[in-house]
Parts: C-alpha cells; structure tokens; sequence
C-alpha cells in the first residue's frame, strides 16, 4: 500500500496497522483510507496522545507495533473501537478531518489505559464496560459543545452530561453482553456525579 511503510496487515515504523483498502464510492465524503492512515501517524504526535501513551508505558503497557490498525470497519456511525486482544481500530470510511482521527485514538487510549489499569476490568460486564465509556467520552473531548453542534446537538445548557450518557449508551448497546435495560441502568448508575 501507497504511503503507509510496510504492506497490508503489517505494521510501519510508527506501529501502525494498514489494512487493504476496498474501492470508495466517489460521493463518499470522508478522507482516502491512505489520507486516514496517515492521519493516524500524524495523530500519534498529538500531545493528549502522546501522554496517554506515555502512562500506558509507566503502568506497565507500552504499546506493541500493530496495537493501532486502520480499516474500513464497514460499520456506519463507528469511527474506532479498542479491544483488549485487537487493540485500536480505525474506521477510516467514517473519518472526515484530521481531528476526527486524533479524538479516536485519544477516546480508545482511554480505554487502552483502563484496561491495563483496572484490576480485573471484564468488558463482558456492563458497569465496567459503562465506566471506561463514561471516562472516554468525558475525557476525550467527544463531548465538546462544538462538537456537539456540529452533530446537531443545540442545547447549550448540560450538554456535556447528555453526550456523556448518550454516548455510553451508543456503546454499551453494541455490546453483546448487555441488554437494553442493563446498559441503560449500568450508564444512568454511573452519570450521577457529572
């Protein structure tokens, strides 16, 4: 692949992961998959980023080459995921503009970093699954007004608590182990404090 330092499936020098890129529609609106790939080598430089990476390695989990892939995930409304055994992912198809792909890896460090901290952290139980998303939503700056307005979003007033929860539910509804009720009960349980 054009641009990215090693082949398909193999991680660069930066660490990064490239996986094959399909066909892209002309109308799409999101960047190259070699512009994201790209974008992510660019990200690592971020200062958020590099100090969330910087206390990974100070906890005893440095990153491995390949713990940050870029894909097209084929996922709509999915712009990156982390698991413990895959690492980070980067859903290039639903990338725009450089900042997009900085905030991903910034929210999924953030669940990179409670992963190697968290004594026991089970991504199968819900209220753990609640609290990393809480974290990364909040942290990360996902939840910035601007943000918020640019996803059509106008209140003002509380908003951040709102995207917060809105947000962790997004995620703890993608999680096969947790049933509506669960994740609703898991992310209002935890929001208490906001």
């Amino acid at each position: 692949m054009a641009g990215t330092g090693g082949r398909a499936g193999e991680p660069d020098a930066t660490g990064v992961e490239a996986a094959s890129a399909p066909e892209r529609s002309q109308a799409s609106r999101c960047m190259p998959f070699e512009d994201c790939v790209a974008g992510i080598k660019s990200a690592l430089k971020d200062p958020t980023v590099r100090f969330l990476r910087e206390r990974m390695e100070k906890a005893g989990c440095p990153m491995p080459p390949g713990m940050i892939t870029a894909k097209n995930c084929g996922t709509a409304d999915k712009s990156g995921s982390y698991g413990s055994t895959v690492g980070i992912t980067v859903c290039c198809e639903e990338i725009r503009y450089q900042d997009e792909i900085s905030q991903v890896l910034i929210h999924e460090l953030v669940h990179a970093y409670d992963d190697c901290v968290v004594k026991n952290m089970d991504w199968k139980n819900c209220a753990h699954h609640a609290c990393s998303e809480i974290r990364a939503n909040h942290l990360s700056g996902d939840c910035h007004y601007k943000r918020e307005l640019l996803r059509g979003f106008m209140k003002m007033r509380g908003h951040e608590q709102e995207c917060v929860k809105r947000r962790a539910l997004m995620s703890l509804r993608n999680n096969p182990h947790c049933s509506e009720t669960a994740a609703k009960d898991a992310v209002e349980a935890r929001t208490v404090f906001l």
